[in-house]
């Protein structure tokens, strides 16, 4: 049900834009996490529709932005000033229902893309 594109190769310094498409519903809750080989599964960011909140993890808060367009059930990641260490695989996930505390836990998400690589070279 979520499918991502807009993975790619790039220089450090530069920008990518993700995105994903819910087809058949509208969740309230959509966002990324990523995955580097070695490493856990990690959050990313997420949104809310209601309330229109947003969460970032540390690591890419000032760097990346995320965004929704509710009509199209699509959301966006806006990365910019790629590092390295924003090498992974990453993750569309989805989920009509999550409390404010556990937004930046995986096993709150009920719905998950494919997965879409990022690789980053310094």
């Amino acid at each position: 049900q979520l499918q991502a594109s807009g993975g790619g190769q790039v220089q450090a310094g530069d920008s990518l834009r993700l995105s994903c498409a819910a087809s058949g519903r509208t969740f309230n809750v959509m966002g990324w996490f990523r995955q580097a080989p070695g490493k856990e599964r990690d959050f990313v960011s997420a949104s809310r529709w209601r309330g229109g909140s947003t969460y970032y993890a540390d690591s890419v808060k000032g760097r990346f932005t995320i965004s929704r367009d509710n009509a199209k059930s699509t959301v966006y990641l806006q990365m910019n000033s790629l590092k390295s260490e924003d090498t992974a695989v990453y993750y569309c996930v989805a989920d009509q229902s999550i409390i404010v505390g556990n937004i930046r836990s995986a096993s709150e998400y009920e719905y998950w893309g494919q997965g879409t690589q990022v690789t980053v070279s310094s």
